[in-house]
């Protein structure tokens, strides 16, 4: 069965495929590691996590990688706040945000290069896109203008530019429409601040180039899914596919998903306006299974608000769901119950993933069966029966990542 997905840049549905004789290969944006994770990115990593099970689930091999942006302004920033080098906050950052992912049960990334072991090829790919004629400098910084593009070849930057854009601080929209493509390819600064050399003297390469390095590297550009969250698309992703059309002829991606915001009292939540609840705080919580339950249990581009009350309830939920399952997995020597009942449900759930990972169809496909197993012993399960329906919910386990054994 196919994975559906309806592609950001286009609107449209398509399957997501590999390309003959190679594994799927799979690019998610990383984190700019200079705080822990918290519950907005967990969202967002997580439906890339059900994308890669159902997709392995479905036989098929995926390459998956996750990028570190291990330097940048908010990182440097911090590091000076502190008085720290900025690879001793990376690296102390990068830890415990992949710590969090992994106690949230995410399956780990093949790859997870980091932005700072790939300045020799960003700055290769800056020499390229210089050769285009289309780059001028401005003070201490070397700036790429794209040539104007045909509709849907690229995330619109004109008056669309809002649909797919957000506001945060030290990211303001572009002030004219003729600029609102163009992006930084080296910036000029000297050490403490992360300082390499090149072309244009000691500096630093445009955040934008080291997704296009990266996925050029470990997966070849176009690769088959990306994405990241909803705030990515512009300018990040309108500037790396951008690079590969400009140097490749070709897409960055075949496939774009992107993942609706975890919103604060109405607020998207973020490390750069502070309101935010640490994944490892939720974690401690309620737990990596309610908190999957939570944060799942819409559509990935519809907004979640973060709800402590609601949080508990989903906590309650799942443990219910867990407790009911446990009670008819023991089955019963006057049980007449068969494992297909399992089998239909993980069916269900296979089916709901394939369209669009629609996750809140699959829970409610799991709450259905769950909701449907009587307390009487004689719709317990019956001799022979546990193994094959122990089976079923397994898949169901593969598939989501919810711990319900």
């Amino acid at each position: 069965m196919d994975l559906v997905i309806r592609d950001t840049l286009t609107g449209r549905r398509k399957a997501v495929l590999r390309r003959p004789g190679r594994p799927l290969a799979l690019y998610v944006c990383g984190p700019t590691v200079y705080d822990r994770a918290h519950v907005g990115h967990a969202r967002t990593y997580l439906y890339f996590d059900l994308a890669r099970r159902f997709l392995e689930g479905e036989g098929v091999p995926v390459r998956h990688v996750v990028n570190v942006t291990d330097f940048e302004d908010k990182l440097d920033d911090r590091a000076a706040q502190l008085g720290v080098p900025w690879r001793t906050l990376a690296r102390r950052e990068e830890r415990g945000f992949f710590g969090d992912l992994d106690r949230l049960g995410l399956l780990p990334p093949t790859f997870r290069p980091r932005a700072s072991a790939f300045v020799p090829q960003m700055v290769e790919v800056a020499r390229q896109l210089e050769r285009t004629g289309r780059v001028r400098r401005e003070g201490d910084e070397w700036i790429y203008s794209p040539p104007a593009r045909p509709p849907g070849t690229n995330f619109p930057t004109d008056r669309q530019l809002a649909m797919h854009a957000v506001i945060e601080p030290g990211h303001p929209f572009p002030t004219r429409d003729d600029r609102a493509g163009e992006f930084t390819i080296w910036r000029r600064q000297d050490p403490p601040k992360p300082s390499w050399p090149s072309p244009w003297g000691r500096g630093a390469p445009g955040w934008h180039l080291e997704c296009y390095a990266m996925a050029n590297r470990y997966l070849g550009v176009p690769v088959d899914l990306h994405g990241g969250g909803f705030d990515l698309i512009y300018p990040h992703h309108h500037a790396e596919n951008e690079i590969a059309l400009e140097l490749g002829g070709t897409r960055f991606s075949r496939t774009f998903l992107h993942t609706a915001f975890v919103l604060m009292e109405g607020t998207k939540m973020s490390k750069s306006l502070g309101n935010l609840v640490p994944l490892g705080a939720a974690l401690d919580a309620v737990g990596a299974g309610a908190l999957r339950w939570y944060l799942l249990s819409l559509p990935y581009d519809q907004r979640l608000g973060w709800d402590a009350d609601a949080v508990d309830r989903a906590r309650l939920e799942f443990g219910d769901v867990r407790s009911s399952i446990a009670r008819w997995l023991q089955g019963s020597p006057r049980g007449r119950a068969s494992a297909s009942v399992a089998r239909t449900a993980a069916e269900a759930v296979r089916r709901e993933l394939a369209d669009n990972l629609g996750t809140d169809r699959a829970f409610s496909r799991i709450r259905e069966w769950v909701d449907g197993l009587s307390p009487d012993p004689r719709a317990a399960l019956g001799p022979g029966e546990r193994g094959p329906a122990r089976r079923a919910v397994r898949a169901i386990e593969a598939r989501t990542g919810l711990p319900l054994l």
